[in-house]
């Protein structure tokens, strides 16, 4: 194990964390690659999302929209905004091929809303292109432990 790679990888996934819970998210939207993914698939065991239904399967134009609308006051769903805390634990690469890192994890989201505490948790896949500057996500996969079970509006991005 590289522990170089997963101490890097590590910050920079928690930095990512750290921006979605304070709201940076034009922060966040620049530490992605111009053809990244960003998938919350249904099925936990579906590999093909581009012919899966998803809940989010968000290209650069999607993510900019979704981040719209979450700060926007443009959808009923994201007003009042919920208030959120990840914790990523057992982050582990499980491919490096020099160019692109693969690290998946667990993430533990508590969301504060109306008065409500919610718990989303999910095994979460990062593929990370190497850049002069560090990483940048070209993938993130989020499979939510409770996909397939009716889900309460998720007003913020996972």
């Amino acid at each position: 194990m590289n522990t170089q790679v997963l101490q890097d990888t590590t910050a920079f996934l928690w930095a990512e964390a750290d921006m979605l819970d304070h709201a940076e998210y034009d922060d966040w939207l620049g530490l992605w690659t111009a053809d990244g993914l960003y998938i919350v698939p249904i099925d936990p065991d579906a590999t093909d999302h581009a012919n899966t239904l998803n809940y989010a399967y968000d290209n650069a134009a999607m993510r900019a929209k979704r981040v719209r609308r979450l700060v926007g006051n443009e959808s009923i769903s994201t007003m009042p905004a919920a208030r959120t805390i990840r914790a990523l634990s057992r982050l582990r690469v499980i491919a490096d091929d020099g160019a692109t890192v693969t690290v998946r994890g667990a993430q533990d989201l508590h969301e504060f809303r109306r008065e409500t505490l919610r718990q989303q948790v999910a095994d979460v896949t990062w593929e990370l292109d190497r850049t002069d500057g560090g990483y940048r996500i070209r993938r993130k996969v989020i499979r939510l432990i409770n996909s397939t079970d009716a889900l309460t509006a998720i007003g913020y991005l996972l």
